[in-house]
Parts: structure tokens; sequence; C-alpha cells
């Protein structure tokens, strides 16, 4: 069965319900691989402070805490609601206007609401990052520049205006729009060829596996341009900024570390990507049976509706 042939009206107060538990399961779960992806993509290769993935995990734990781990949480979990939305009404509008449900209707429904939800994801990334890259290697950081995600955005936006505060917001173009599509397409094309229809035993192990490898096809399709937007939107935290533009970051990028650089961080982010996507499906399907337990029965149409939102980053996927 095809990803579009589980889409039909729901109470739309359990939908929320459910986007709500699937994002924060996503969130809590992947944070910890997402803050290891960045410290990876943006440390200086002059002087590197990791080795590698599981160093750089290890480093973080003993010199920050586990809390270390967390930083700038609170970005995407204010977000999450929000791109929910945005790419639910999207990708569900794009996909009835073009009628007929195909994989590459759902490419492009996909990655239309991957374009959209740049206008929340790219803020809300910037301070993510910056909060992530705050107080490397202290237990206690001496001198916060950030209380928190919300003033970090409002200090950018009080010294650089708008433009501040959309700092990457090209090259988040960039990747989330043909990542969604690809997410989509990928998850399509599993769930048509593995057969999960509702009376399926297996369909839940179904969904895990193709949600799983739908969001590391993605990060696979998109990851170069992910690295770049983490030097972009890390670049000035400490005073100085060190590339110009998307153009002058590749080609610094290129000269100093070579192809390599644009795959610092991929270990872990892939290492990220099926759990997220198995913490979300098995947390939408739990609270799916919680709120159905009195009608009897599964009714899986929700949950696989709602799986038609998971992002590629994150968001991410």
């Amino acid at each position: 069965m095809g990803l579009g042939q589980w889409q039909k009206a729901d109470d739309p107060v359990v939908q929320d319900l459910l986007n709500s538990s699937r994002g924060a399961a996503g969130v809590l779960v992947g944070h910890p691989f997402d803050t290891v992806k960045v410290r990876l993509q943006v440390q200086s290769v002059e002087k590197p402070l990791y080795r590698g993935t599981f160093h750089c995990f290890q480093s973080i734990v003993r010199q920050e805490s586990m809390f270390g781990l967390y930083k700038g949480i609170g970005s995407p979990m204010l977000g999450l609601t929000f791109i929910n939305a945005i790419v639910f009404g999207v990708q569900g509008h794009t996909l009835r206007r073009l009628g007929q449900d195909t994989p590459a209707h759902q490419f492009l429904a996909g990655a239309a609401a991957g374009a959209i939800q740049c206008i929340i994801c790219c803020p809300m990334e910037l301070a993510k990052t910056r909060m992530q890259m705050q107080g490397t290697g202290e237990k206690k950081s001496k001198r916060k520049l950030y209380k928190n995600s919300v003033d970090c955005l409002l200090r950018i936006y009080n010294r650089e205006g708008v433009r501040g505060i959309n700092r990457g917001m090209v090259t988040t173009l960039i990747r989330e729009t043909p990542g969604f599509g690809v997410y989509f397409l990928t998850y399509d094309v599993l769930t048509r060829q593995l057969g999960c229809e509702p009376d399926d035993s297996y369909m839940i192990p179904k969904l895990l596996f193709a949600g799983g490898m739908s969001g590391i096809a993605s990060w696979l399709s998109t990851y170069p341009v992910d690295v770049i937007k983490s030097r972009l939107q890390a670049d000035g935290v400490g005073g100085v900024n060190r590339y110009s533009g998307i153009a002058d970051c590749v080609r610094q990028s290129l000269r100093r570390e070579g192809w390599r650089a644009f795959t610092r961080g991929l270990t872990s982010t892939l290492l990220r990507a099926f759990p997220v996507n198995a913490a979300t499906f098995a947390t939408v399907t739990l609270f799916l049976l919680y709120m159905r337990e009195d009608e009897g029965g599964k009714d899986c149409e929700p949950a696989s509706r709602s799986l038609q939102q998971q992002q590629p980053q994150a968001s991410s996927l």
C-alpha cells in the first residue's frame, strides 16, 4: 500500500497530540547525535578537538557532562509544532492538487513541504547551532553569550536584523527541498514494496524499517550541503567571520580539507537517523493505541499518516 492511500480524515486533536509526541520523541533521542554532528562539522581542521564520532561523544560527556549533549535542544522543541503543522498542511495540499498518488508526486509534495518549512527551520537551526557551540569543553561556561535559544535569536536580531536570524537560509532551502522529496519518495516506494497493509502482523516493523531507511536516504542525498550550512551558521561565534558566503565556504573547505570536509559528522548523522525514526514511530503507535483503546482493535491509519510529516534534519530526520 502506497503512502497516499493512508491519508484519511482523522480527529485533528488526536493528530496534534500524535504530532507533538512524535516530534518530542525524535528530538530527545536524536539531539545528542546532532550535537556531535555539528561539533565535528565546524571544528578547526588545524586544531581539532575531536578525533571522530565516538571520541566526540566521550569528550562532551567527560568535559561538559551529559547535559552538554543536549545543548540547544530548546530550539527544536519549540519549533517542531510549527514545522509539523507546515509540513502536514503543505504536503497534503500539494498531493491533493497533484491528484494521482504516484512516487513522483510524493517527491514533489515532499519537496514543496521542505521548501516552505524553511521559514521556521532556518532560524531554529541557527539558534540550535549557536547554543551547541557555546561553552565547548567547559562543564560550566565561564561566559555565556546566550541564555537560551530565544535569547540567542533576539541578540542576533538586535545586532544583524532579519538577515542575521536567516543566516544559512539558502543552504537550508537547498538541503530541505530535495531532502524532503527523497524522504517521501523513499518511504512511499518502500511501503509499496514491503506491502504495509493494516491487517499485516508485521506492519509495524515494516513501517519502522521504511521510515528509518528513508531518513538515511534523505541525509545521504543532501549531507554536503548540511556541512556548509552548519559552518555558515556557526561562523562568527568566536567574534571572527571566516566565510563571506556559500561559495567562499566551499572553496576554503576544499582547500584545507579536501572532499572529506563534506563528510564530517556523517557517521553520527546516520547513527541518529534510524533510531530517531524508530523512536518516533514507536511513540506514535503506542500513543495511538492508548487513544483508541475504547474503540477496540488497532487503527493504524493516523500513525501511518503522521509518518508523512517526518523531516530529513533533523530535523529533523
